[in-house]
């Protein structure tokens, strides 16, 4: 996967050095934006460490549930979830409904495609960040070679917004470490009790490792943080059409295809492996529904949470139902048990 992904952020890096004039103008505009140019003054990496965590007296499983038409199902109980730990039911040890605050990291791309992304973080913040519950808190993550904590965790929605669009998106053609990003984000909330969710804002450019995605799958499967996804990359996709191409030309479009395929699989990947669901808009509308339908999704979150009934550091799958049998349900597949404890040395 590396290789052939890597391939698109050099295709990418070309086709924005033809464009050089208009995106030069472009540059120009959102630089003399002020919301635009007053970015975040004190800026930090994500801190992150490179443990799976769980804890050894519970496991949260944040669910969502869909009847007919993608309707969430919002008055659900307690007793009306059944879940189970390698086809055992477990008896809950708590439960949160969709009333309780989410926590929210907003994971935003920066790099050779993000002057594309301007209309969208505007959608972002008028869509989704007035769609969530005001008691929600929201945090802004930007990624280019590593994740950085642009805002920490809010409730205030305005702020968020002004953050988000005050992303210095000017920093060069970095390198685009996705999966890296995403495994670092995870770490930083591994710790954090509640209802979490990551939304990335992103091309699906990763120039990660190529064995990336075989270390980070299962601490992704382990996790119990929500990731829904949505493409940037619609205005990419399509450049503009030429009666004539060179030889060179048409291997470079073919690549950006083919590179493209890759990117959309990998958030297609990552968000599966939790539960999450990525969504690739075309247009305008699309990506106004796309972010309202992620607000839904964060608002309508149950969190179940369980006892571990062993302690054996093995992966085991989840299974959760509810009394509905007509339902859809979103959750993470499988969670890793502690370790076994360590005996103490003899005195």
């Amino acid at each position: 996967m590396g290789s052939r992904v890597g391939n698109i952020s050099f295709n990418i890096r070309a086709m924005v050095r033809r464009n050089k004039g208009a995106i030069c103008t472009l540059g120009l505009i959102l630089l003399s934006n002020p919301i635009f140019t007053s970015a975040q003054d004190a800026q930090k990496p994500v801190p992150s460490d490179t443990t799976i965590r769980v804890s050894t007296n519970r496991v949260s499983v944040g669910v969502t549930v869909e009847g007919t038409h993608r309707h969430f199902i919002k008055d659900l109980r307690r007793e009306d979830f059944r879940v189970y730990d390698n086809g055992i039911e477990q008896e809950l040890t708590n439960f949160l409904p969709i009333e309780e605050p989410a926590q929210v990291v907003l994971l935003v791309e920066s790099g050779p495609a993000a002057l594309f992304l301007r209309p969208s973080l505007l959608q972002a913040a008028e869509t989704f960040l007035g769609g969530i519950s005001s008691t929600d808190r929201v945090a802004i993550v930007s990624y280019s070679i590593s994740p950085v904590l642009e805002l920490d965790f809010t409730t205030d929605k305005t702020e968020a917004g002004r953050a988000l669009m005050s992303l210095n998106f000017m920093i060069g053609f970095a390198q685009q470490n996705l999966l890296s990003s995403v495994a670092t984000t995870l770490d930083w909330l591994g710790s954090l009790p509640g209802k979490k969710t990551i939304v990335i804002l992103s091309t699906g450019v990763d120039d990660s490792a190529s064995n990336d995605w075989q270390l980070i799958q299962p601490k992704l499967s382990a996790s119990d943080v929500h990731i829904l996804a949505v493409s940037t990359a619609g205005a990419l996709r399509k450049p503009a059409k030429r009666k004539k191409l060179s030889p060179d030309e048409r291997a470079e479009r073919k690549h950006l295809k083919e590179g493209f395929v890759a990117a959309d699989r990998l958030l297609s990947q990552i968000t599966g492996a939790t539960g999450g669901h990525a969504y690739f808009p075309k247009n305008p509308k699309e990506f106004t529904d796309a972010y309202a339908e992620i607000a839904e999704f964060v608002r309508n979150e149950y969190l179940l949470e369980f006892a571990p009934p062993s302690e054996d550091g093995q992966l085991h799958s989840l299974k959760v139902r509810v009394a509905a049998s007509w339902s859809h349900l979103n959750y993470r597949q499988a969670y890793l048990a502690p370790a076994p404890a360590t005996p103490a040395a003899p005195r």
